[in-house]
């Protein structure tokens, strides 16, 4: 279903009445809008394909639709390209394409990145950050008002073993290096690891000022670590309550449950039993030491306290899926009616040389590294393609580019998908990559500064009479459905396929010159020169922003 957020969209649907989809037709040449017929003939009692011709012959050509024909149950229609181009070029150029105000009065609360401290920031934390940004980009570009979260795994039996390890080991130096090799190192060599850092956790939970004052240095150095990686990134989170910040209310939720009769024992574990599950919910450990069910609950409870949020979404790999269920299955039983606006956003694995990477494995590959080498990479490939560029320029760029495609890698693949990364592939300027939708925009720069003219403001668009011309306005129009479509879902994958498109669109209409000098942007015929400039000021604007909401850089050089 095509948005109805365009004026050419709204006139298809008006000339044939009620609430219809508006779609593309499967082949271009039956038009450039389709509405079907089947629920207006229903209400009439009337055959659609019938109805269908009926409303193709009452047709009346507009400003902004030319002429109608049924297909069956289908209307037709064809835009009125002169009218068309000039508001697609001018509503891309002035950033009006989006629905801007679609999220008015409306908050997204999104959980994303939220690593554990004490640990790298490893490339596989890279496809929930990244997916989370970009749909907080892309909510934010529809008029929400987005809370970006950042759920710090700062407590819990983990940081219990990294503070039980350190008190018994030392470190030289305390970093997030030390600090990692410390819980890898106890984890392989102690037996009873888990127990010692419950231990160590219910002495954090009793507050004892030697535990709690090195557990927040623990913490420091650990957000000053992940706060280079995220400015890398160009991420900002406006929430940083991690689960030490709630894990006192577990005291109120637990007497809560058991006040309404809902809190078990179950093996000295304090649970709750879910319908339609078979295992229950923990809450409480047998040693009384809280669980991440419980700051969870209490997480929940303070975003709707303060943010009221119409969706609260936590973006977590599928590998939590059974937690999540359980969790909205316990705050609905809790009574909490705002249960509803929570979703579980989930996402498959990243695997390096087909392996899934963790911590606790000790085969990490660090996300700053994965960083610097796509850089090193794309340093080498701009320098053989663009031998003049300056070098702070191909620094620069590098950087840029190595970025987007790493990026590009992890959003590309719809989000349920496992992927496998192949920097090779990430980084290759050609085919479906990162650096190739940078290059295209680079490219449309690249023409622009060529032709070093002015925005111009007579421009005659009915000179824009080539059906590739067509084709790439055409999919100008369908940026706005692609954006709505991609946060409806929380799948960014549908902005990154929607750029990839277009510019598709772009390179077919653009090296039509190379065989036709008459079909050049720059040729010397003036008024068909600022027509064609004005189209790739258009390509390059929905670039730009298309590349935005997805975190990447678009280089005006490479």
């Amino acid at each position: 279903m095509a948005s109805l957020y365009t004026p050419l969209h709204v006139a298809a649907a008006r000339a044939v009445g009620g609430d219809p989809k508006v779609e593309a037709p499967p082949r271009p040449e039956l038009g450039d809008f389709a509405v079907g017929c089947f629920a207006l003939a229903k209400a009439r009692g009337t055959n659609p394909a019938q109805l269908a011709k009926e409303l193709a012959a009452a047709f009346q050509p507009d400003e902004w639709l030319a002429s109608a024909t049924a297909a069956g149950p289908f209307v037709n229609f064809r835009a009125n390209r002169a009218h068309a181009f000039g508001w697609i070029v001018q509503a891309a150029l002035r950033g009006e394409l989006l629905p801007r105000t679609l999220g008015a009065g409306q908050t997204i609360c999104i959980d994303y990145g939220s690593p554990n401290i004490s640990k790298h920031l490893a490339y596989h934390h890279i496809r929930g950050t990244t997916i989370g940004h970009s749909l907080a980009q892309s909510f934010r570009a529809l008029g929400y008002r987005v809370v970006a979260i950042n759920f710090l795994g700062d407590w819990g039996t983990t940081h219990g073993m990294v503070l039980a390890a350190y008190e018994k080991w030392g470190a030289p130096g305390l970093t997030i290096d030390t600090l990692n090799d410390l819980y890898v190192r106890f984890r392989a060599e102690v037996p009873d690891a888990e127990d010692q850092g419950r231990a160590y956790l219910k002495r954090l939970e009793a507050g004892d000022p030697q535990a709690t004052a090195m557990w927040q240095r623990f913490r420091d150095v650990s957000w000053a670590e992940f706060e280079d990686v995220y400015r890398i990134l160009g991420i900002h989170y406006d929430d940083l309550n991690g689960e030490a910040f709630f894990w006192r209310d577990a005291d109120r939720i637990v007497d809560k449950l058991r006040a309404d009769k809902m809190l078990v024992e179950s093996e000295g574990a304090q649970v709750v039993e879910l319908p339609g599950e078979k295992t229950p919910i923990l809450l409480l450990t047998k040693d009384g030491t809280t669980l991440y069910a419980t700051r969870d609950v209490a997480a929940a409870e303070f975003r709707e306290r303060t943010y009221h949020p119409t969706r609260s979404l936590y973006v977590v790999d599928r590998g939590q899926s059974l937690h999540f269920r359980q969790l909205f299955k316990l705050l609905v039983k809790m009574g909490y009616d705002w249960a509803r606006v929570c979703e579980h956003v989930p996402y498959g694995l990243v695997r390096v040389g087909g392996k899934k990477t963790g911590t606790r494995l000790g085969n990490v590959v660090l996300m700053r590294e994965v960083f610097a080498i796509a850089e090193d990479e794309v340093r080498a490939k701009i320098a053989e393609v663009n031998p003049t560029l300056p070098a702070d320029v191909v620094a620069t760029v590098a950087r840029q580019v190595g970025i987007g495609a790493v990026v590009f890698a992890n959003l590309a693949p719809q989000r349920d998908k496992d992927i496998d990364f192949d920097l090779d592939k990430a980084v290759s300027l050609d085919g479906d990559s990162g650096p190739y939708l940078q290059y295209s925009h680079a490219r449309c720069a690249s023409i622009i500064r060529k032709a070093n003219e002015p925005e111009a403001g007579d421009i005659d668009f009915a000179l824009l009479a080539h059906d590739a011309e067509w084709a790439v306005a055409r999919k100008l129009l369908e940026f706005p459905d692609a954006v709505v479509r991609a946060t409806a879902a929380c799948e960014p994958h549908t902005i990154c396929h929607y750029l990839l498109e277009l510019s598709a669109d772009f390179s077919r209409w653009y090296t039509l010159g190379n065989s036709d000098a008459s079909l050049r942007v720059l040729v010397d015929d003036a008024p068909v020169r600022r027509a064609r400039l004005a189209l790739v000021r258009a390509v390059q604007a929905v670039l730009r922003e298309g590349l935005s909401l997805l975190g990447i850089a678009a280089p005006d050089q490479m």
